[in-house]
């Protein structure tokens, strides 16, 4: 775990880790704030980019899937695997670790890096 301090006071990991909490909502708040830690910037816009675009993602197969008895079966399923997800980033930014999903992890990496 990292024990460097952020610019506003907390442990780089937990800063990060928080990045996720309420998604795409606290990594705007963080990527914001942060001035310092490309670690914690970084956290937070993969998780702007990736908690909207499951609110997109959310939004389609929610009107495609509610149509049909299957899709309603479907639905659980896939928040389930989306709280799955959460908690995983959370745990990986938590220990420390810059763990970049596909796609997103690239995106999120040029937008700290400018």
């Amino acid at each position: 775990m990292s024990d460097n301090k952020t610019s506003l006071g907390m442990d780089e990991n937990v800063e990060a880790a928080l990045s996720y909490f309420l998604g795409f909502l606290t990594g705007i708040l963080f990527f914001v704030l942060e001035k310092n830690s490309k670690f914690v910037k970084f956290h937070a816009m993969q998780s702007i980019a990736v908690f909207i675009a499951l609110l997109v993602v959310n939004m389609v197969l929610g009107i495609i899937l509610a149509i049909t008895i299957v899709g309603l079966m479907l639905l659980p399923l896939i928040y389930l695997i989306e709280v799955i997800l959460w908690i995983f980033l959370m745990y990986k930014a938590y220990k420390g670790e810059k763990y970049k999903l596909p796609v997103v992890g690239d995106f999120a990496e040029k937008q700290v890096s400018i």
